[in-house]
């Protein structure tokens, strides 16, 4: 059987390589965006990175436990399958992931008093799951680096 996600992804001695690469991952994914959602995206992150520059990367870690969970049947069955790519598997299953993803999200903003974050949130939101969808090649990415 194949390691769960959180034996690797969230042990302690891993933890601030994957915070790193999780923002790096979003800084790219926030920079490759174009087109007026694009613009709307990156004003949006910038306003949060203005609100503090730990907000981020204390986002991440935050919610890394609740994301490596959702990711975690995703990752079983993957191994399980026998392909070689687990960015392949996810995109193949963009849709449902995506939805899966950002369930945490959606219920840590609904939960938060910060009202400048759920404003911030609430413009984003609904090209979210597209943006989810995009970032998915990059996400497999990062889950193989950390695992394999």
């Amino acid at each position: 059987m194949v390691a769960a996600l959180n034996e690797t992804l969230l042990d302690e001695s891993r933890i601030p390589a994957v915070i790193a690469d999780v923002q790096t991952l979003i800084d790219e994914e926030v920079s490759d965006k174009s087109g007026a959602s694009g613009l709307a995206l990156k004003g949006g992150y910038a306003t949060v990175k203005k609100l503090g520059p730990t907000i981020v990367p204390a986002a991440i870690e935050g919610l890394l436990p609740e994301f490596v969970t959702k990711l975690e049947p995703y990752w079983q069955a993957f191994a399980a399958s026998g392909e070689s790519a687990f960015s392949e598997y996810l995109v193949a299953r963009g849709d449902e992931v995506a939805d899966s993803l950002l369930g945490v999200t959606d219920e840590r903003i609904e939960n938060s008093e910060r009202t400048a974050i759920k404003k911030v949130y609430s413009t984003l939101r609904p090209s979210a799951k597209k943006n989810v969808i995009e970032a998915l090649p990059r996400l497999g990415v990062l889950v193989q680096k950390h695992v394999g």
